[in-house]
């Protein structure tokens, strides 16, 4: 029986082999078509954080809330997305704050949570209208300004 199954998957095998360099003419003559690696791979990512909260009850480092991320520009805006992680599980509110300049001025937006929160595509601002900073800080306790971390530049 132990041959029999050796002969079988030695047979998949080479099936799968074959199929393989057959598909691989295919696959160089389509990656000749594309114009640019740009194209392909989609916007740079630029990574940042991350961002912690201040020591608060005399907790741990490992116990403190988190932010970290990533920023691209796609089209003349630039879309920012991450993570914001509460680690102590303590049933206070995590709280991360974005704060943002353009020519209309600065910017000021906050978001609470118990546990943690994904952010995915926030912002759209557009270069055009002068974006230019993007900060970024972590807040954990029973407000939004308890146990606040230090402002750090993502942009």
């Amino acid at each position: 029986m132990s041959k029999f199954r050796t002969i079988l998957v030695g047979t998949a095998l080479a099936g799968s082999l074959a199929a393989g360099l057959a598909a691989a003419p295919a696959q160089a003559a389509t990656a000749g078509t594309a114009t640019s690696a740009e194209q392909v791979q989609g916007p740079k990512k630029h990574f940042f954080g991350p961002y912690y909260s201040k020591f608060g009850g005399g907790e741990s480092f490992g116990k403190r809330s988190y932010f970290k991320g990533y920023w691209y520009k796609d089209d003349g805006r630039y879309w920012f997305f991450g993570d914001l992680f509460d680690r102590d599980r303590d049933r206070e509110y995590s709280y991360v704050w974005f704060k943002w300049h353009d020519r209309f001025g600065h910017h000021v937006k906050y978001y609470k949570t118990f546990g943690g929160k994904h952010f995915d595509k926030f912002g759209g601002f557009k270069g055009s209208n002068g974006f230019d900073d993007f900060k970024i800080r972590v807040c954990e306790g029973d407000n939004r300004f308890d146990d606040c971390g230090s402002w750090g530049d993502a942009f």
